[in-house]
């Protein structure tokens, strides 16, 4: 995986991120979601150096080889807020003030709040088969409930843990042809360890917590997205079963929207990487947007 990639550890303010990089140009920041690590980008991060991208791929805090804080009583140290610092902090570590990002599933989240807190940091953002989390939790049915029942039971305490140590092979299910065989390998590695396993779950708990609380702070204070924003979603999941169409629910936060359909389960970088790497280079490859709302912010406020 990831010829030609630098890879290793870079040290931020109360983490290490263990960070894959690589490539010449524009950079590009590309962040996994649960349960995967930074690997599950192993067939779209080649294909966007190819485009001509440096591109920079993080296993997010606490998640696979990067480490974060002991957990708190009020999640913080594993709110998005905190992990979308870690990330700004890498980038500017590699010599980045700004580039293009890519978020999915709860990467998706860090990105959604990397690009609120930090616009100046972020050119263009891409959102991948997610919604801001006040969005889902707004429009709770027994059906979201019901299919989604996940993030209710991992905000649990203590008892998530210990279910999932247990027997975390039939827990975290994944197929090594499909992933691919290192990726498969690294993510089980991932999920059999339980400190990443709990932070994985203190993920989920800072998202019914602290990070509802920012983002609804936000749409109080009438906060949107700056940059000009990509919206993808698999067609084979569930995101417009639930909601019909995701861009309907994304206009809420962002002025310059555009967005459409993967045919993919929900894993895309996996199961659909030409698609998912062509829709993201040609994004990212795009001009400032310039329209009210959407012109590039040199600093942040």
């Amino acid at each position: 995986m990831f010829e030609g990639f630098e890879a290793g550890p870079i040290e931020v303010e109360d983490a290490s991120i263990f960070v894959r990089r690589g490539g010449e140009g524009p950079p590009v920041l590309l962040l996994h979601g649960h349960p995967r690590t930074s690997a599950t980008w192993h067939r779209v991060a080649p294909r966007l150096v190819e485009r001509g991208f440096t591109v920079v791929c993080p296993d997010l805090r606490g998640y696979g080889r990067s480490r974060g804080p002991a957990p708190t009583a009020d999640h913080s140290g594993h709110s998005k807020r905190a992990v979308a610092n870690d990330m700004v902090a890498v980038m500017r570590s590699l010599g980045h003030a700004r580039f293009a990002l890519a978020g999915h599933d709860r990467g998706g989240a860090v990105a959604f709040r990397l690009a609120l807190d930090h616009p100046g940091a972020v050119s263009r953002a891409a959102f991948v088969d997610c919604l801001p989390i006040s969005e889902h939790l707004s429009r709770i049915t027994a059906k979201f409930a019901t299919q989604w029942w996940h993030w209710f039971f991992f905000a649990q305490p203590d008892i998530p843990e210990r279910v999932i140590n247990a027997d975390p092979g039939s827990w975290y299910r994944g197929d090594p042809e499909s992933m691919g065989r290192e990726n498969h390998d690294e993510f089980r590695a991932a999920t059999g360890n339980p400190d990443v396993v709990r932070a994985m779950l203190e993920d989920y708990r800072a998202g019914l917590t602290v990070d509802l609380r920012h983002e609804e702070a936000d749409r109080a204070a009438g906060v949107r997205l700056r940059c000009p924003v990509l919206a993808l979603w698999s067609l084979r999941d569930d995101l417009e079963d639930l909601y019909g169409d995701p861009l309907r629910i994304w206009r809420n936060w962002a002025g310059d929207l555009r967005g459409h359909g993967i045919d993919s389960g929900h894993h895309v970088a996996e199961e659909a990487p030409d698609a998912l790497a062509a829709a993201l280079g040609d994004f990212f490859g795009g001009q400032e947007g310039t329209e009210a709302g959407t012109a590039k912010e040199e600093e942040e406020p």
